[in-house]
C-alpha cells in the first residue's frame, strides 16, 4: 500500500527526548510495538545487532537501549522516565541481552528481536528509517511491512482458513487483509481504526484461530486506504498552484490536510503548539542546563551574557540564531524536551533559523507558524525522494535537510514569493553536499552543535540570496535527487558509526575511553 510523507510524522515531529531520533525516539516505537504483540507481558527479550551496521557502535551513546527498552516498558518518547530507564526496567523485572550477529542486515539500523514470556515467544525485524520512523519488516518470519500509521490485528492460525481470509476481505471495509506466512502464519488486518470487539469476538470462534494480537499505531497521523496527496514534488506543488495563487506555507496546509484528513485550522493550530515546545526549548536552555552523561557543558548563557554585553562581532539576527541553536541542542543533550525537525541530531538548526530570525525581528507566532509549515512541505519533499538518516546520507541528510528546509521557512516569513524560497532551499541544499556524520566520542553532541549552526547560519545565507534574486540553476527537485545519489557513495564509515573523521581522531578515543571528565582534568 502506497503511503506519503507528513509533516507531522516524518518532519517536524517526534516530541521527543535523547540525543538520536533514529536511535532514541524509533527504538522506542519499536519497542511499543514489540510490547503490543506480547500483550504486555514480557520476560525476556534478546536483542540482535548486525556487526556491518550502525548499532553495535551507537546503541548506548546514541540512546537505542534507552528508547528501546522504555518502548518494552510502554513509555512515550518525551515520558520523563527515559534518563533513568535502567533502574524501570529492572523495578519490571525485564530481563534483556544484546548481542552482535552477523546475519546479512540489508539497512545500518537494523533491530532483530525474541520476546518470550511463560506462556510465548514471538520474533520481529525492524528499521530505523531516520527522524524517528520505522519499519517492521518481519514478525515470526512472516514479511510485512508496518510503519506504526495503522491499526494493526494479527490474527494467528494454527493452519490456513481461506473461509476466514475471504470473510474479512469481502465483508468488512478493512484497509487491507492479507495472509502472512511465515514461521508462524497469521492473517493481517490493517485498519485506520480499532476493530470493533464484536468483529474480534466474531474471529475468534473460527476453527484454528490460535491468538488475535493488537498493534496499535505509534505515529501521530495515521494512514487510510486509497491515500492520495496533491502533489509529492516541487515542481507537482507549482502546477497544482497555478489556478489557486496559494502562498508556500498554504500549500503545505493543502498538503498535509490532504494526508492527515485534519481540518486546516487544525493544522495551523497543531504547529503553534509544537512552536511553543520549540520556543519552551530556548528558554530552557538559555536558562542553564546540567546532565552527568554529556561532552559539552552548558554554554549559550554565556553566548547570550557576551551578546547582551555588545562583546560578539554585530549581528542581532545572526547571534540570536547561533545562540538559539545552542540553547537547544544543549536542551537535547540533557534530556529535555525537544522536537525532531527533522532529526533529533539536526533539531536546532530549523527551530533556531525560524525563531532565532522571528524573536530578533519581532514577528509574531503566526509567522512562525507559516515558516514552520514551509519548513515542514520542504521536508515532505526530501523525506519522499532522499533520506534523513545519517546513517545512510550522513549529516548532509539531517543538518544539510534542516538547512534547506530552514531557507525556504525564512523567505516566507520575509514576505518573499515561492519561487523564491525554492530557491533559496536549492541553494542550502547544494552547499551541504557531503557533509559527513562522525560524532565526537559516539555522543550526538559534537560537532553537531557546530553543524547546526552552520546549517542555520547557511539557511539565512540562502534565504537572503533568493531573496535578492540569485540564480540557484538546478531545480530543488533536482538537487533532492542528486543528494539522494550522494548520500549513497557517502562511505558507511563517514555515516553515523563512530568508524571515520572526527571519531576516531586520538582525542575523540580518548574522550571515549576515560570520559569527558577524567578527559578534562588530564
Amino acid at each position: 500500500m502506497k503511503t506519503f510523507p507528513s509533516i507531522f510524522n516524518d518532519v517536524i515531529g517526534p516530541v521527543m527526548r535523547g540525543p538520536s531520533s533514529s536511535h532514541s525516539a524509533a527504538a522506542l516505537r519499536i519497542g511499543r510495538i514489540s510490547r503490543d504483540l506480547m500483550e504486555g507481558k514480557i520476560n525476556h527479550t534478546l536483542v540482535e545487532y548486525d556487526p556491518n551496521g550502525s548499532l553495535v557502535t551507537t546503541h548506548k551513546s546514541q540512546g537505542s537501549d534507552m528508547g528501546l527498552f522504555g518502548g518494552l516498558l510502554g513509555w512515550e518518547t518525551n515520558d520523563e522516565r527515559l534518563p533513568d530507564f535502567l533502574r524501570g526496567v529492572d523495578e519490571a523485572g525485564l530481563k534483556i541481552d544484546i548481542k552482535y550477529l552477523s546475519y546479512g542486515a540489508k539497512h545500518p539500523n537494523n533491530y532483530q528481536l525474541t520476546l518470550t514470556n511463560d506462556t510465548e515467544s514471538h520474533t520481529l525485524s525492524a528499521i530505523s528509517t531516520g527522524g524517528g520512523m520505522i519499519v517492521i519488516e518481519q514478525i515470526d518470519g512472516a514479511e510485512v511491512s508496518m510503519s506504526g500509521d495503522y491499526f494493526e490485528t494479527l490474527v494467528y492460525l494454527s493452519e490456513v482458513n481461506d473461509k476466514l481470509l475471504s470473510h474479512l476481505q469481502s465483508d468488512y471495509d478493512f484497509d487491507d487483509v492479507g495472509f502472512r506466512q511465515g514461521d508462524r502464519n497469521f492473517i493481517e488486518i490493517k485498519s485506520a481504526k480499532p476493530v470493533d470487539q464484536k468483529i474480534l469476538d466474531s474471529i475468534a470462534k473460527y476453527k484454528n484461530v490460535e491468538q488475535i494480537k493488537v498493534l496499535n499505531p505509534v505515529l501521530t497521523v495515521l494512514s487510510r486506504k486509497d491515500l492520495a496527496v496533491p502533489f509529492i514534488t516541487a515542481q507537482e506543488m507549482l502546477t497544482y498552484n497555478e489556478d489557486k495563487n496559494l502562498s508556500l506555507w498554504e500549500l503545505a496546509v493543502d498538503y498535509e490536510s490532504m494526508r492527515s484528513g485534519l481540518a486546516k485550522e487544525v493544522i495551523f493550530e497543531k504547529m503553534r503548539d509544537l512552536s511553543k515546545i520549540m520556543q519552551a526549548a530556548i528558554k530552557t536552555g538559555l536558562a542553564g542546563t546540567k546532565y552527568k552523561d554529556r561532552i559539552l557543558p552548558s554554554q549559550s548563557p554565556n553566548f547570550k551574557k557576551k551578546m547582551d554585553a555588545k562583546e560578539l562581532v554585530e549581528g542581532d539576527v545572526l547571534n540570536t540564531i547561533i545562540m538559539s541553536v545552542s540553547a537547544i541542542m544543549e536542551v537535547k543533550s540533557s534530556m529535555g524536551v525537544i522536537i525532531a525537525a527533522p532529526t533529533a541530531g539536526s533539531c536546532a538548526s530549523m527551530p533556531g533559523a525560524v525563531l532565532g530570525l522571528a524573536n530578533s525581528s519581532g514577528m509574531d507566532e503566526d509567522a512562525i507558524v507559516q515558516g514552520l509549515l514551509v519548513a515542514g512541505l520542504i521536508g515532505v519533499f526530501i523525506a519522499e525522494h532522499a533520506t534523513f538518516a545519517a546513517e545512510v546520507g550522513g549529516c548532509m541528510a539531517e543538518c544539510g535537510s534542516a538547512s534547506g528546509m530552514s531557507a525556504a521557512a525564512i523567505v516566507t516569513m520575509k514576505k518573499g514569493s515561492i519561487d523564491q524560497a525554492l530557491a533559496a532551499a536549492s541553494i542550502a541544499l547544494q552547499n551541504s553536499f557531503g557533509m559527513i556524520c562522525d560524532p565526537i566520542a559516539n555522543r550526538v553532541e559534537a560537532p553537531c552543535l557546530g553543524k547546526n549552526t552552520m546549517a542555520a547560519v547557511n539557511a539565512l545565507s540562502s534565504a537572503n540570496m533568493g531573496l535578492a534574486g540569485y540564480l540557484h540553476l538546478i531545480p530543488l527537485d533536482e538537487v533532492i535527487d542528486a543528494m539522494k545519489k550522494v548520500g549513497d557513495q557517502i562511505p558507511n564509515e563517514l555515516c553515523c558509526t563512530n568508524k571515520g573523521g572526527l571519531s576516531i581522531t586520538p582525542t575523540a578515543k580518548s574522550i571515549e575511553t576515560i570520559g569527558i571528565g577524567k578527559f578534562r582534568s588530564c
